[in-house]
Order: structure tokens, then C-alpha cells, then sequence
């Protein structure tokens, strides 16, 4: 499972870090950046949740 983000529609809204600590941090302007890699198994849902999160739709797990 992969974390795709589609910056141009990224708000800055941060929910996504809310939501899913450690999956999502923040630039230096407080746009989302995913983790690099893959998403961990146990950490699936909580990539599934900062996805739902996001008010822009920004955000893709696959």
C-alpha cells in the first residue's frame, strides 16, 4: 500500500497528520508529504483514515 498526494490540491489543512501521526508530516509551509515507501501493514487503516480526512481529496492510498 502506497500514499500518493496530489500537491496542487493540497490546502494545508493538516488533517491528515491528525488523523494518521507518523504516516503524513508537514512541510515547512504545512503542506502534507506521505511517508516514503510503502505503508506498513499495521498502519493500514490509519493511512485509510488521513485519506478520508483530507476535505480536499488530496490524498490516495493504494
Amino acid at each position: 500500500m502506497k500514499i500518493t498526494i496530489d500537491t496542487s490540491s493540497c490546502s494545508g489543512h493538516a488533517r491528515c497528520a491528525a488523523a494518521a501521526p507518523g504516516l503524513f508530516r508537514l512541510d515547512d509551509d504545512g503542506y502534507a508529504l506521505p511517508i516514503d515507501g510503502e505503508v506498513p501493514q499495521d498502519r493500514e487503516q490509519a493511512a485509510r483514515d488521513g485519506e478520508s480526512a483530507c476535505p480536499e481529496r488530496a490524498i490516495t492510498v493504494e
